[in-house]
């Protein structure tokens, strides 16, 4: 349908046009929620429901979408969705489950205007893959690349999904012990940045860039790094607020041994 198409292609300039404002605003205000929460964002709910509720439109718009694709019976179509499924069935559903289960976590609401905000970001970003993967990506069969573009990614996805779901499980572990409060992680990655979680997600979506090869899978690595980057830069001057000479001074932000 040409509305259709006319509506994916304003989404995908809409997308590269909220990267910069995006980068430009978290380096100076960062969203109030986890360790950066403070008060005066309005009504707020608990955390681990504000995670599914506002992770969920990358499940069930991405679910709903895909049978009425052109490519819906390409099994490529499927093979090339599922890394985005599986990181988003984890973000979705297994991450909040673990936050649920924690007892001894600080009982700081989640803001109902942030989460508004991520649910809207995933109804543009869920649309636009989903729509990329089942139906404008039309060179399945003549991309004579497609399993070397493939395999490379999802190696880098792997990879990135691995140190990304490790670093959560570690700073979910940490609230548990001496009443949820924050304290220093130590070991693996945490030794090189103080966020391995946001490098591990980084890692990611470059991988599923590499993999659609396209204008949508590079959009969304750029988004991510225009909302995590700073984030990052922004915890790291929180840690040597909070904790002084306890905190290594020599521990990068995100990126390994750059920033």
């Amino acid at each position: 349908m040409e509305s259709d198409h006319t509506l994916f292609q304003y989404s995908l300039l809409g997308l590269y046009l909220i990267v910069l404002p995006t980068w430009i605003s978290l380096y100076f205000l960062q969203a109030p929620y986890g360790k950066h929460n403070r008060p005066g964002w309005g009504p707020t709910v608990s955390p681990p429901l504000a995670w599914f509720l506002m992770e969920s439109p990358t499940l069930w718009l991405t679910l709903l979408l895909f049978p009425f694709g052109h490519q819906f019976s390409n099994p490529k179509s499927f093979l090339l969705i599922s890394p985005y499924l599986l990181h988003y069935f984890n973000r979705t559903v297994l991450y909040p489950l673990r936050l649920s289960r924690n007892k001894n976590a600080p009982s700081k609401g989640f803001p109902v205007s942030i989460a508004i905000l991520a649910f809207g970001f995933n109804l543009l970003n869920a649309y636009l893959q989903a729509r990329w993967v089942s139906h404008y990506k039309d060179d399945y069969q003549s991309d004579e690349l497609f399993w070397w573009k493939f395999v490379c990614g999802l190696l880098i996805f792997v990879v990135g999904m691995r140190v990304n779901v490790w670093a959560d499980e570690v700073l979910v572990g940490l609230k548990k012990q001496g009443g949820g409060g924050y304290k220093v992680p130590r070991g693996g990655l945490f030794e090189l940045v103080c966020c391995p979680n946001y490098f591990g997600e980084i890692l990611e979506w470059f991988g599923w860039a590499v993999m659609t090869w396209s204008w949508v899978g590079f959009g969304f690595f750029l988004y991510t790094c225009a909302n995590l980057v700073p984030r990052a830069r922004a915890s790291r001057h929180w840690y040597l607020d909070k904790f002084k000479d306890e905190f290594p001074k020599n521990r990068k932000a995100v990126i390994p041994f750059l920033y």
